[in-house]
């Protein structure tokens, strides 16, 4: 038996979520084109024949703006330690940057850190080599995986490379488990994806949702979610006219929702405005932002 804990690191919007998804098989991390889409440490576990992976998929590193911003780095930066293995997901297409730079400053000499390079689907042989040529001699990375995580080219070889470094001989979690979030977590996120797809760029990132009510019945889930927004005029935007855009949300989450449950879903949506609440630590701790060091 091996099995180990394993980070996926990087700059917001280079596939951290898709490949979390991917390695996994399974849906359980919301993906957009838009930075920063992750907000929550999220945990996958990979299971095989004496194989157990705990995957921990964080949010982007970025310059924060607010109180979220900061706590939601602090997050990131604090699952690079103790882990057996830490994936640093960059977009090989857009090429080394800034950002890619300051993360490698903060990992330690004697990390073990896989280089993933990803979105290699859009690339020719060139660039790829061109792009392992940038980022090879910034860091004695463990090894080098050009991967495309939107069409599964080379998971396989990257997991392979993963489980020569697990350090635990101890199976952490039952075989049927393949994230510890709850489903309340997971329908909240479900919702905030599709505002996330179906708005424009500035919109997502002043909204959060929350599961306020959960009731499984014998053939039918109800469910309740609030979506949370800063300001009215984002609001309406949410609602959309005649309550087009938030039927089209709550159309299209259900399916996703209704695929997670293998059940009928009866799920109502709810606008509210809560000004500024990504600086408000009461709110913060409400939509589940309550680590000990959320202030610092």
């Amino acid at each position: 038996m091996k099995s180990g804990f394993v980070s996926l690191i990087g700059r917001p919007n280079v596939g951290k979520s898709t490949l979390l998804n991917q390695l996994l098989s399974q849906k359980i991390a919301i993906t957009s084109n838009k930075p920063q889409t992750t907000r929550n440490i999220i945990q996958g576990i990979y299971n095989e024949e004496g194989i157990q992976i705990v995957f921990i998929d964080t949010p982007g590193i970025h310059k924060p703006l607010n109180r979220l911003g900061k706590f939601l780095n602090k997050e990131a930066q604090s699952f690079t330690k103790d882990v057996d293995v830490i994936l640093f997901v960059v977009d090989a297409k857009e090429g080394l940057g800034a950002g890619d730079k300051k993360i490698i400053s903060t990992l330690g000499k004697d990390e073990n850190v896989i280089l993933v390079l990803n979105k290699i689907d859009k690339m020719n042989e060139a660039d790829i080599l061109r792009a392992i040529k940038d980022y090879k001699d910034l860091y004695d990375f463990k090894e080098i995986v050009p991967i495309s995580a939107s069409t599964g080219e080379n998971i396989e070889t990257l997991k392979t490379q993963i489980k020569k470094y697990l350090s635990d001989n101890m199976r952490y979690f039952d075989n049927d488990m393949i994230t510890t979030n709850t489903i309340n977590f997971l329908v909240s996120e479900f919702v905030r994806e599709k505002i996330f797809r179906m708005t424009e760029e500035e919109i997502p990132h002043s909204i959060t949702c929350y599961t306020s009510k959960y009731e499984e019945k014998k053939n039918i889930v109800n469910i309740t979610v609030d979506i949370i927004v800063d300001r009215d005029s984002i609001k309406k935007i949410i609602i959309g006219k005649q309550g087009s855009l938030l039927k089209a949300v709550g159309i299209e989450a259900r399916k996703d929702i209704e695929s997670l449950l293998d059940k009928k879903v009866f799920l109502e949506l709810y606008v509210k405005t809560i000004k500024n609440w990504r600086d408000k630590e009461r709110y913060l701790k409400e939509l589940g932002f309550n680590e000990k060091d959320l202030i610092d």
